[in-house]
């Protein structure tokens, strides 16, 4: 399966959009097996994140890998995006978001963070997410989705925020830019659950499940824990 990035169309088509998937960490509340790889409807979170970023129509695409890269890797190939592998994932996930950050190429508008952990978030929420940075106040340059007065994921920025964050200390992301820069963020309200929903442990799996009808299930070979090497 592929997709296709370029090209938004519609509204979106003058906005220039790069994208950062990141899904590097270990997931040790997981028992350090890899959260995306757990399957909605039988698709593997990464690659249902793939599918949902073309649906927005963004202009390019990183995802970022470290921790179970071998076997992340695989379910991404087939996909057009630029692939990066962190050497040291354990210094967290801002090490992450700035390599991906750094390997974005061309002339972009804006960027756009994403997680492969939150499962129900689709093309639409892209959507609806770049539809609130284009109509953000003025002033602002980050656009955080806010629901119940609570920041979500993904987050949007411009490119003057995407090299301020690369041109600064090595700790220092989008998050650390937005505390630093308040007065430039755009709590952006809305009732979408799906931008607080990721899951990071069995009882995240279960609260969905019970929350909104959707099982995720391990795959197969990692029900009973990491497959055994051949």
């Amino acid at each position: 399966m592929g997709c296709i990035l370029k090209g938004g169309g519609g509204l979106y088509s003058r906005l220039v959009v790069g994208g950062v998937l990141l899904a590097a960490g270990s997931a040790s509340r997981m028992g350090r097996k890899p959260k995306a790889l757990l399957e909605l409807g039988g698709v593997p979170l990464i690659r249902r994140q793939l599918i949902a970023l073309s649906g927005a129509g963004l202009d390019e695409l990183v995802v970022v890998l470290g921790h179970h890269a071998e076997h992340l890797e695989p379910l991404v190939r087939d996909f057009p995006v630029t692939l990066v592998r962190n050497p040291q994932p354990d210094q967290g996930q801002v090490s992450s978001q700035r390599l991906g950050l750094q390997a974005l190429s061309g002339k972009l508008d804006a960027v756009i963070v994403a997680l492969a952990d939150q499962p129900l978030v689709g093309g639409q929420d892209y959507n609806d997410l770049i539809g609130a940075y284009k109509k953000r106040p003025e002033g602002t340059a980050v656009v955080v989705p806010t629901v119940d007065g609570l920041p979500g994921n993904p987050v949007m920025f411009s490119a003057d925020v995407l090299q301020s964050v690369l041109a600064g200390q090595a700790q220092l992301g989008c998050k650390q830019w937005q505390a630093q820069n308040p007065q430039a963020v755009y709590h952006w309200a809305t009732p979408n659950k799906r931008y607080r929903q990721d899951v990071d442990s069995p009882e995240d799996i279960e609260q969905l499940a019970q929350q909104t009808g959707h099982r995720l299930r391990w795959p197969a070979a990692w029900q009973d824990g990491a497959p055994q090497a051949a």
